[in-house]
């Protein structure tokens, strides 16, 4: 069965700093493109940021871009989302998520899906 298991998010104050990671399981996601979304109440899912399977392209959206980093550790099966200079407007559940291709995930989203991990950044 395959999981993608969310960690680390939590209550933090602006300014502060959480870093998410996502376990794989059940098969390996070495070739696959992997990602983060984020949703916050009343509005719909939206794209954080992907890597390309070998680390070597990173994609971000506007709103997180210098402030987040994501990166994976293909050995571990795990992508990380290190996200700094927080924002109220962070505030979400973050998603990760697995696709084969970067621009698909993208703009697509994943074809796997983890459960979902609260942030939640107070001001």
């Amino acid at each position: 069965q395959v999981q993608l298991v969310e960690s680390g998010g939590g209550l933090v104050q602006a300014g502060g700093s959480l870093r998410l990671s996502c376990a794989a399981s059940g098969r390996t996601f070495s070739s696959n493109a992997m990602g983060w979304f984020r949703q916050a109440p009343g509005k719909e899912r939206e794209f954080v940021a992907a890597i390309s399977w070998s680390g070597g392209s990173t994609y971000y959206a506007d709103s997180v871009n210098g402030r987040f980093t994501i990166s994976r550790d293909n050995a571990k099966n795990t992508v990380y989302l290190q996200m700094n200079s927080l924002k109220p407007e962070d505030t979400a559940v973050y998603y990760c998520a697995a696709g084969g291709d970067t621009v698909v995930l993208v703009t697509a989203g994943g074809d796997y899906w983890g459960q979902g991990t609260q942030v939640t950044v107070s001001s």
